[in-house]
């Protein structure tokens, strides 16, 4: 029998370990000041399944931002609100081999974003979020999504006080270009509400109940939306390396810059990671070969 169901407190310390011996390949993204103050020896997992029992390890009291894990939910909040097909008006669904904030690609593609999960795509969502300003439009996500997950989202006037500080030129020259090509409608608006949800903050077992949302039924949520979702964080989630993960773990997953990580297996449950220390992409080192040890060794690859 295989799932995860059938993980044992004995496979969970053993992959944990070897994640952390991994871990220490990586570096602490250093774009932000306040990220580059992260111990990269830390290392978290919860992961919750659909039968209420929870499994967790590690530093599990840490609190983290999510960053660019917040894609997914920003996604299906307006999945939610506006459907699919005015969404997909607004962003794309194919894959990309470039960097997650790569302008030229966006350049090349005349404004459209390729999809949600990179910056582009990201920061023209958050322009459409319901809302009269960035504040307005951050407070009502965070507190549907912790209505609706039964989690503890927090924003983190600190992290976002050092993204700022941080004056991305990649973002602001993006969110310029998605103006100019009319993607966008208020820039200024659209990027201080993307810096401000990527600050939403959690300890790893508020992330895996987030998860959740996309790994079963739920009276909230349409099938549909988390059968999009997934899709997408299955093909874009991990950036230029989605691909190469979806081979090697079969899961949707997405990471962000902060370490944290969050993979879904439908129909089961929710894996939710956190170790700071990152791949030449702006993947967790740690937190995915935690979750390839997870997916291999209980079979959980949606491929079969």
């Amino acid at each position: 029998m295989v799932g995860l169901k059938t993980l044992t407190t004995t496979q969970l310390s053993a992959w944990v370990q070897q994640a952390k011996l991994l871990a220490h390949q990586g570096q602490v993204a250093e774009r932000i000041p306040q990220l580059a103050l992260a111990n990269p020896d830390l290392f978290a997992v919860h992961i919750c399944c659909s039968s209420g029992e929870t499994y967790s390890q590690g530093n599990t009291d840490c609190v983290f931002p999510l960053m660019s894990v917040i894609k997914p939910f920003s996604l299906l909040y307006l999945l939610e609100v506006v459907g699919a097909e005015t969404v997909f008006q607004w962003v794309g669904f194919e894959p990309s081999d470039a960097p997650f904030n790569s302008l030229e690609q966006l350049i090349a593609d005349n404004g459209r974003p390729r999809n949600p999960m990179i910056n582009s795509g990201a920061i023209t969502l958050a322009d459409k979020l319901p809302g009269k300003d960035a504040i307005a439009r951050t407070h009502e996500l965070c507190h549907w999504l912790n209505q609706v997950a039964g989690c503890h989202l927090k924003l983190d006037e600190v992290m976002l006080a050092s993204v700022r500080s941080s004056n991305s030129q990649a973002n602001q020259a993006i969110t310029q270009y998605l103006t100019k090509a009319g993607s966008v409608k208020n820039q200024d608006i659209a990027l201080d509400t993307y810096e401000q949800i990527c600050c939403f903050s959690s300890q790893v077992k508020d992330l895996a109940r987030l998860g959740l949302l996309l790994a079963c039924d739920s009276e909230w949520i349409k099938p549909q939306h988390r059968r999009i979702v997934n899709s997408l964080m299955l093909t874009c989630g991990l950036y230029k390396a989605s691909s190469q993960y979806a081979l090697q773990i079969g899961l949707p997953i997405k990471s962000g810059i902060s370490g944290a990580l969050l993979a879904i297996v439908p129909g089961e449950g929710a894996v939710a990671c956190y170790s700071p220390a990152l791949d030449s992409t702006g993947n967790s080192v740690g937190a995915i070969a935690f979750v390839q040890a997870l997916s291999q060794g209980l079979q959980l690859s949606i491929f079969g």
